[in-house]
């Protein structure tokens, strides 16, 4: 096939249209999900231990440190010939240092149009641009039924906490933010990551106080002090944090799993 120009977020140029990458090191769990999706799990020779699907592929050994501290050595004893990261997700030195390796390719999707183009693009990095165009138009679907359903309720507000001690909610300009906003949600929350105290956040009067699995782990306890902070039982809810955060094919699931959030 003709040769084409693929420019990551950080400018770089990828040229493809010959041969495609045979060992690769992922340092973002959403695509490596979407890498095994694309038939690529054999050619995946390691990812980090957050990489967690699919869980009846996954292999602890071919971990590689997490994705705030890959272990430099053991990914460039792998040989890759392509290691995938994300600008957010993984540090600038880490990234730096994987540079002298391979080439690394690195993403930065901050709302559900650029997770899409991104998908389309990775699946052209490896040489899969027919299934990822496949995956990607599910999704433009999924995203298309959401709308709708968006458009038939009334707005609705919430607070997506991420962290505490202190107390953190991702807000405005984050993926999650974007994400939610096609169901319809509007966040109480000023700022990408704010901090914020539970007795602000209960003047802010949202509809939803959305507890994630993940980055923090929320469970019962905290949703309990959130009602002894004096937030209703209804307004409080445990969600599965993989489903608001994690794009690649993950957004296939969760952009119906949104729609469940959908206040009525």
């Amino acid at each position: 096939m003709d040769a084409m120009i693929l420019v990551d977020a950080r400018g770089r140029h990828f040229e493809i249209g010959g041969q495609v990458p045979r060992r690769i090191v992922s340092l973002v769990p959403s695509t490596t999900e979407t890498l095994f999706a694309l038939g690529l799990g054999d050619a995946l020779a390691g990812y980090t231990r957050f990489c967690v699907h699919p869980a009846d592929k996954i292999s602890p050994e071919r971990w590689i440190g997490g994705t705030k501290n890959p272990k430099i050595e053991r990914i460039a004893a792998l040989r890759p010939d392509l290691i995938v990261a994300n600008l957010e997700e993984n540090r600038a030195e880490d990234v730096a240092a994987l540079d002298m390796i391979a080439p690394v390719w690195v993403a930065y999707p901050r709302t559900v149009v650029e997770a899409i183009a991104d998908l389309r693009a990775l699946g052209r990095l490896v040489g899969r641009a027919v299934q990822a165009e496949v995956f990607a138009a599910t999704i433009e679907r999924e995203v298309a039924r959401t709308r709708a359903l968006a458009t038939a309720r009334r707005p609705w507000r919430y607070a997506y906490l991420i962290w505490r001690e202190p107390w953190m909610a991702a807000g405005p300009e984050t993926f999650i933010s974007d994400l939610i906003a096609q169901s319809g949600g509007q966040s109480v929350v000023a700022g990408r990551y704010p901090e914020l105290d539970l007795e602000r956040l209960r003047a802010m009067s949202p509809d939803l106080v959305l507890l994630p699995s993940e980055p923090y782990p929320f469970g019962e306890a905290h949703r309990q002090q959130l009602l002894s902070a004096g937030f209703h039982p209804e307004q409080v809810r445990l969600v599965d944090g993989e489903y608001p955060c994690w794009h690649g094919v993950r957004l296939i699931e969760g952009l119906p799993y949104l729609r469940s959030l959908i206040p009525e």
